[in-house]
């Protein structure tokens, strides 16, 4: 089966590619997902506060699927639900299985990339301790409590303080459970502030920074667990344990974009992201395919997913029609103090954007300060005031064209804080 867009995932980003590069003029699109319905995290994201860049109103997680959905409704777009991608090759076969189609090869002459992410979980983290029942992923705890209807537990304490912990922090209270605290082991939140108001501090739920799991104590159910204050080197504190009673242990301890396919066929890798290395128009090192969403880079809101994959959807279609970058000639962006990754990589110097958006996440707390923007001969191009910037929220800065012409060998974004 021949298209000229194969778009693996169906989630926010899939359907966002799939629009836009049917606006564009794309007419022959197949979006491959492994799920029974489209929506991908959103269907179980049953709480609000989406949409409100993108639509300007405030959303919950299966609304603002549901609008997508209804829009690549509308269009001629295939989708294979129920199907697993296994391979995608350099010349840009798709290599699917599926129930209702059994082992079936697409050929595309565009793919685009958005599988999402996965949670990292216990065994990735190491915590010490017995193996009882009741250690979820805090995703897996919003599934079951949100689409199968199953209560996971009674007494709850919550390792991490991401997005996702801190909302399920709120989502237990209401369901009954009593969330004894949320224990991060970072001196700083990794969620977004107004996550960290409305989920914890209206529900009086205690956060403690600079601590962490130290044992998980328990024989066929979690019965209690141990919680220590690290040091500035990670490293628990003897003397400062506090004991929990609880039944169970959510987990809020990261996300890894979901990239195997992307290592199988070879496209370069950023260590920083654990996503691919693309262009400003989402392109990866294997020309042709394309990447978006939490499989690039992990998001904190929905809708600049939606953005950014209507880019690399429009540039899909582009690619599709034979607009293609001929030009090896680049700019690398490149990562300074406090600053911990940047996306896109690169740049071509004969794009076509008036401006190119670059995405990049702060590595510390940052107060009064300046993103700064200069070129390898030291001169500054660009500075961007912020009056807060933090490691859970992810900042973008917008580079005209007309700076990037200006710039001499590589860019690198940098954060300066004001002295005091």
């Amino acid at each position: 089966m021949n298209y000229d867009l194969v778009i693996i995932g169906g989630g926010p980003a899939g359907l966002s590619a799939a629009q836009a590069a049917w606006e564009d003029g794309c007419r022959s699109i197949c979006i491959v997902e492994r799920d029974r319905e489209l929506g991908g995290i959103l269907n179980q994201c049953i709480h609000s506060g989406f949409g409100l860049h993108y639509f300007n109103e405030e959303l919950t997680g299966p609304e603002y699927a549901g609008r997508f959905i209804d829009m690549v409704g509308q269009t001629g777009v295939d989708v294979r639900l129920d199907a697993m991608v296994l391979d995608i090759t350099p010349d840009k076969q798709v290599h699917i299985v599926s129930s209702a189609g059994g082992y079936e090869v697409l050929q595309a002459q565009a793919v685009v990339l958005a599988m999402g992410c996965r949670e990292r979980t216990r065994g990735a983290i190491a915590i010490p301790g017995t193996r009882p029942a009741g250690v979820f992923t805090a995703g897996t705890a919003q599934r079951y409590l949100n689409i199968e209807g199953f209560m996971v537990g009674k007494r709850v304490l919550i390792l991490g303080s991401g997005d996702i912990g801190l909302i399920m922090a709120r989502r237990m209270t209401l369901e009954g459970a009593k969330v004894l605290a949320c224990v991060e082991v970072m001196p700083y939140s990794g969620g977004l502030t107004r996550n960290i108001v409305q989920c914890l501090h209206d529900f009086d739920i205690p956060l403690y920074l600079s601590h962490t799991i130290t044992d998980i104590q328990g024989r066929d159910r979690v019965e209690r667990v141990i919680v220590s204050e690290v040091g500035p080197d990670r490293r628990p504190i003897p003397g400062t344990e506090m004991t929990f009673d609880c039944d169970t242990v959510l987990l809020s301890v990261g996300l890894i974009p979901e990239n195997e396919l992307s290592r199988g066929a070879n496209i370069q890798m950023d260590a920083r992201t654990n996503g691919p290395v693309v262009f400003e128009n989402m392109e990866t090192s294997l020309p042709g395919v394309f990447a978006c969403g939490n499989v690039l880079h992990v998001h904190d809101l929905v809708d600049f997913v939606t953005a950014e994959a209507a880019r690399a959807g429009r540039a899909a279609a582009a690619y599709c029609r034979g607009q293609r970058t001929a030009s090896n000639d680049t700019i690398e962006l490149k990562n300074g103090n406090l600053v911990g990754y940047t996306v896109p990589q690169h740049i071509h110097k004969d794009t076509d954007c008036k401006a190119v958006d670059v995405f990049f996440r702060v590595r510390a707390i940052c107060g009064n300060s300046r993103i700064v923007v200069t070129d390898e001969a030291g001169a500054q191009i660009a500075a961007f005031p912020r009056e807060h910037m933090a490691p859970g929220e992810m900042e973008n800065i917008k580079l005209p064209r007309v700076l990037l012409d200006k710039a001499q060998g590589a860019i690198t974004i940098s954060v300066e804080e004001a002295q005091a």
